[in-house]
């Protein structure tokens, strides 16, 4: 039993949102949900798992694409309500294959968003849809 976990604020559907950060640069590189289960997996093998609203299932990130997440330190908001997870990217964090999923910007009067991060990997290719 960890009391830590247990001072967490799970909402009503018991999940929590992860934002998860690069740990070298401070790039936020996605933000995904966590349940118990998924926090308590993370932090047992180290590397990211996350829960899928839309499977219901736990997933491991990269257990598709090889890109795992190396966690090096977990942290929460002082309302313990969002939680903080730094760590070190193995390729990238995108399923449509940029480092970060964070690769599109607010460009005002335009019509679209500009794209503004590297693309690393054909999402076709790797997850052979």
């Amino acid at each position: 039993m960890n009391t830590q976990l247990d001072s967490l604020k799970f909402d009503a559907n018991g999940l929590i949102p992860a934002i998860i950060q690069d740990h070298a640069t401070g790039q936020v590189l996605m933000m995904a949900w966590m349940n118990r289960d998924s926090l308590e997996q993370t932090i047992k093998t180290g590397k990211t798992h996350f829960f899928s609203r839309s499977r219901n299932k736990l997933w491991l990130k990269g257990e598709s694409s090889g890109h795992i997440q190396q966690v090096r330190s977990i942290a929460t908001d002082c309302d313990q309500d969002v939680l903080l997870i730094k760590v070190q990217q193995a390729g990238a964090a995108c399923h449509d294959g940029y480092y970060s999923c964070f690769y599109r910007q607010y460009q005002g009067e335009t019509s679209d968003w500009k794209i503004v991060g590297d693309k690393l990997f054909d999402p076709q290719k790797v997850y052979k849809k």
